[in-house]
């Protein structure tokens, strides 16, 4: 039996295992690296191990000493979780020869399985549908489109897809170089690119004792870079001899290899209903949450019982109930290709409520670093059937506090309630048709304004520095109101203009120039929100009694982290309000804001030359194009540099086209966000 259980990996996935080793009586030991020593999986461990650095593989992808510190912590096993060394066979016999037990399939299979080429081969063997593959070198239009896929690797990393032939070679280079780098084989493989195919994978469980449960299926279809985003289960719209063969399909590639514990064998299911095998991950999925909501199981238990030789509890899975879907909440910026961010996390605060699961490895307080994954928590929703499941995550994200990094939150929360979704009219291509306007600056400026205003109002509060809620005057003798000649903006705001006569009047107020800042007279506050950058021009009018109002909108209650405003329909609104360093965070009912509050007067900013290529966040030039150096001609658009960062890789594009003056990166440099990377200067216009 297992006493002591080390999970070789970190973020959510160690915090969920670490749960289920709670509840059965396990003792836990984390591992982690130096950019993890107060990471959450850290904290919640009974005991940890530093492997030093911070690159991974300088640490979660050194199976040797991963095996030397499930030693050193007197631990008996080893739960690999997904990702790093899940689905590394050498890792696998690592611990089974240390005499640790291996919570995870035989080496064998994960050897089997590990080149998708080779799996490929297997599958057909046992008839299994698949893509029939095309060879590169003797590929024709006729065979376009193509997708490029590293043949030892997943997640996304050294997939491309090409359309035009010419893209061919180049696109095999790079898809070759991001394997190498990734997972350090470099081999690439090419089939059909099924456009407006469903990704449908099928959860499998297996024991030693010849029994393999399918367990329903998931649709995985809404990806980007093709990496998972929302994931549900069952998958909608498929008919039953459709469903039937995808889970003998699944459970005749278990036997094929002689599986044993947690699986995922998915699939490509083209318009036309035709399943196509993609691959099989020999470990626990990100998105097992889900079948563990329909089914009632916690996988990772019955993947512990199952390493200690035990059998299924059942010669058949328990009856699905219900209908689950989880959304991945990533620090990211979708508007711009997809950033990764990093930074403070200074809150994220979920909604409890019935029917929902958080799955996470941060709370607030702690730093997202640039090192790793992306990805902050995963939150599912549970419930009777698909309609009121997507409903309850929605809301339940659209409610979501969370302050700091950007994020895809309002992403999820559209894609949840697009026409295409609710109609479970679901693909692969979801994201490369809805993006745009999935990412445009929403039409909610009523909504931003009276958020923008009750940031002005709690900063007002805040700097009375009375620590007492502030409420409108209403005693017997109110205080006179300005006089009727005060200009009070209408609702085009104030047209506020500094005095030009000779003799500027001497006021009370606080001064800039000829400025007049007297409380009780029009004001007017900018902000510019976050992440679209747009800026909001707030008026207001503070009273004599304390009062603030503004055209349709007055403030009822206001203290520097809760303000109530009432519009004149009589909507009442409340709003709650956090501020870090120079952002205030604004959550409503229906939406929430941050903001930075703008001087009244502009400032000069620090500026770059015309031409230069900032590094748009914290990474690692991972290589240059062939032949850059300083003095060569580029074109608008031509790719220059890539930068990888958080386990993806990001394109530094040529702003124009020119010549390139300037070249401060190079391969391995690490860099910080806003760094110089190049600088073109553009060519003359003719």
């Amino acid at each position: 039996m297992i006493s002591t259980l080390l999970v070789a990996n970190r973020g959510e996935i160690a915090c969920r295992i670490f749960r289920t080793c709670r509840a059965l009586g396990i003792a836990t030991v984390a591992v982690h690296s130096d950019a993890d020593a107060d990471a959450l999986h850290v904290r919640e461990a009974d005991a940890a191990v530093r492997l030093p650095g911070a690159a991974p593989a300088d640490t979660y992808l050194r199976g040797d000493l991963v095996v030397r510190a499930a030693l050193a912590a007197g631990a008996d096993a080893v739960h690999p979780g997904y990702g790093f060394l899940s689905e590394n066979a050498g890792f696998a016999r690592a611990v089974q020869d240390a005499g640790l037990l291996w919570v995870g399939p035989p080496a064998k299979a994960i050897e089997m399985m590990a080149s998708k080429t080779r799996a490929k081969e297997l599958m057909a063997a046992a008839g299994v549908p698949l893509l029939a593959p095309v060879d590169p070198a003797k590929a024709t239009a006729d065979d376009l489109p193509l997708l490029l896929k590293a043949a030892a690797g997943g997640g996304g990393r050294g997939m491309r897809v090409v359309r035009e032939l010419s893209a061919l070679p180049g696109e095999m280079a790079a898809a070759a170089a991001e394997a190498a780098n990734a997972f350090g084989d470099g081999e690439i493989f090419a089939e059909p690119y099924i456009e407006r195919g469903r990704h449908v994978e099928v959860q499998i469980m297996a024991d030693e004792h010849g029994t393999v449960w399918a367990l329903g299926t998931r649709d995985c279809s809404l990806q980007r870079r093709h990496q998972k985003v929302i994931e549900e289960a069952p998958a909608p719209g498929l008919d039953e001899a459709l469903r039937t063969r995808l889970h003998d399909a699944a459970t005749a590639a278990a036997r094929a290899v002689g599986y044993r514990g947690a699986g995922t064998v998915e699939f490509l299911v083209t318009a036309d209903g035709h399943p196509c095998f993609l691959e099989m991950n020999t470990r626990l999925q990100v998105e097992h949450p889900v079948t563990e909501a329909v089914f009632g199981l916690d996988l990772a238990a019955l993947q512990l019982s199952v390493a200690e030789g035990e059998p299924l509890p059942s010669p058949a899975p328990p009856a699905p109930d219900g209908h689950a879907v989880e959304a991945r909440l990533y620090a990211e910026d979708p508007a711009r290709d997809w950033q990764p961010r990093t930074g403070p996390l200074h809150t994220l605060d979920v909604p409890d409520e019935p029917g929902l699961r958080l799955d996470t490895g941060y709370t607030g307080g702690d730093t997202i670093g640039g090192h790793y994954d992306p990805m902050l928590a995963k939150v599912i929703a549970h419930a009777p059937t698909r309609t009121q499941a997507v409903r309850l995550l929605a809301r339940a994200l659209e409610r979501t506090r969370i302050h700091g990094p950007v994020t895809n939150r309002d992403l999820l929360v559209r894609s949840l309630r697009h026409p295409d979704f609710t109609g479970a009219r679901l693909d692969t291509g979801f994201y490369d048709r809805h993006l745009d306007a999935l990412t445009a600056t929403p039409d909610d400026a009523t909504d931003r304004n009276l958020a923008a205003l009750a940031a002005t109002a709690a900063d007002a509060t805040r700097r009375r520095s009375t620590g007492t809620p502030w409420k409108p005057y209403t005693g017997a003798n109110p205080p006179r109101p300005p006089a009727a000649s005060t200009p009070y903006p209408g609702a085009a705001g104030i047209q506020w203009k500094p005095h030009t006569g000779a003799n500027p009047p001497r006021s009370p107020g606080s001064r800039f120039g000829a400025w007049r800042n007297v409380p009780s007279q029009p004001q007017t506050r900018r902000y510019r929100s976050e992440p679209d950058g747009t800026e909001h021009e707030i008026a207001y009018r503070t009273t004599r009694g304390g009062a603030i109002e503004a055209p349709g909108a007055r403030i009822l209650t206001a203290t520097p982290d809760h303000v109530t405003v009432e519009t004149d329909d009589g909507v009442t609104h409340r709003f709650r309000l956090s501020v870090h360093q120079d952002r205030v965070y604004v959550d409503g009912a229906t939406g929430s804001y941050t903001f930075i509050a703008l001087p009244r007067f502009t400032e000069p900013t620090d500026r770059t030359d015309p031409g230069s290529l900032l590094a748009p966040m914290p990474g690692t030039v991972v290589r240059l194009a062939d032949g850059l150096v300083e003095g060569a001609a580029v074109e608008a658009g031509q790719p220059l540099i890539w930068l990888e960062a958080m386990k993806m890789e990001h394109r530094i594009l040529a702003p124009a086209s020119g010549t390139l003056t300037a070249l401060h990166a190079a391969p391995g440099l690490q860099v910080e966000v806003g760094a110089l990377l190049a600088v073109v200067q553009e060519e003359p216009t003719p």
